[in-house]
């Protein structure tokens, strides 16, 4: 019978890349030869389907289908009492597919955790727990970093190394050494892009556009990959008069744009329902820490403005009704003022 090859899917941060990892010390060598893939919401649909059309055996983390279609074609593949091969901790991806059973989805805490937990319960071999257990405080590290919880300062630091080093430098590094603890070398380089960092945020502060109190709109060659969260962090928490949104375009090699969204209040999440369509326009992400993607045919201006229309939307649904079902039904309402 022929051996089906696993495909590890995941993303390119450092919640996706630890995941990889977590799912690369879990599988091999017992399970080699694996394959593995980091990769954007914009790839994930046609990643799946290909790993699904060749035969490969699918683990996806960190990701989830941005397309209704692939959905339906997953609920059709799936076998009744196999194993779960979607791990995820979105927020929107809880609300509309939390029922499914091949995807195992819980938003407290970070996917490496969720699918480390998985890994972890119904490990057998000794050895593969202690691969797992080997890698339980990194874990934790890229839970701090993924759920801004600022309580391990190593946590920036990791994610300087993943837009140093790219994704697939990080993930080798787990792969022969999974400790979280930084050589003096990977510190020192680490430290030293923080405070490029710092300078280059500075800089993008003074070209940002601001749209009121409602959005700061940061273009395209302002800031580089891995900079979006601390930069939006620095606007949202550490600016007087912060906007309710900072939305972060970013031209892709293909194109196509992918536009990081953050908030503070889920307006993030409320944003991404809005203007993704299934078809031309995709996205997902957390309620404060999302991400829509636009055809390569749309200049910026079209990608801001959908942005803006979406957002003048959001905020008009928000608005309470001068009379609701309970104003009439309340005693002493006037048949006047019905």
């Amino acid at each position: 019978m022929e051996k089906k090859v696993l495909h590890i899917i995941s993303h390119t941060d450092l919640d996706g890349v630890t995941a990889a990892a977590v799912a690369w010390h879990a599988s091999f060598p017992e399970e080699a030869p694996l394959r593995v893939s980091l990769v954007g919401y914009g790839d994930v649909d046609a990643l799946v389907l290909e790993t699904l059309r060749t035969g490969l055996r699918p683990r996806v983390i960190d990701l989830f289908c941005q397309r209704q279609e692939t959905v339906d074609h997953l609920d059709k593949f799936f076998e009744e009492g196999a194993e779960p091969f979607f791990f995820d901790h979105h927020k929107t991806t809880e609300e509309r597919f939390g029922n499914r059973p091949w995807a195992l989805v819980d938003p407290s805490c970070c996917a490496a955790m969720v699918y480390h937990r998985w890994a972890l319960e119904r490990a057998t071999d000794p050895a593969v727990k202690k691969r797992l257990r080997a890698l339980t405080e990194m874990v934790a590290v890229a839970n701090d970093r993924d759920l801004w919880l600022g309580q391990d300062e190593r946590s920036r630091l990791w994610q300087a190394l993943v837009t140093l080093c790219g994704p697939w430098g990080v993930l080798m590094r787990l792969g022969a050494n999974p400790s979280p603890d930084l050589s003096s070398g990977e510190r020192q380089a680490a430290e030293s892009f923080v405070e490029r960092q710092e300078i280059r945020f500075s800089s993008a502060l003074e070209k940002v556009t601001r749209f009121g109190s409602d959005l700061t709109w940061v273009g395209p060659d302002l800031l580089e990959f891995g900079d979006v969260s601390d930069f939006c962090g620095l606007v949202l928490d550490r600016m007087d008069n912060p906007p309710r949104l900072v939305a972060v375009a970013h031209r892709r090699p293909g194109g196509d744009w992918a536009v990081s969204l953050r908030s503070r209040d889920s307006f993030a999440a409320r944003l991404v329902g809005l203007l993704k369509d299934g078809k031309k326009i995709r996205g997902g992400g957390h309620d404060d820490a999302a991400a829509v993607y636009f055809p390569a045919s749309y200049r910026e201006i079209q990608v801001q403005d959908a942005v803006l229309a979406a957002l003048r939307m959001a905020e008009e649904r928000e608005k309470p009704l001068e009379m609701t079902l309970g104003d009439l039904f309340r005693p002493g309402v006037s048949s006047e003022k019905r």
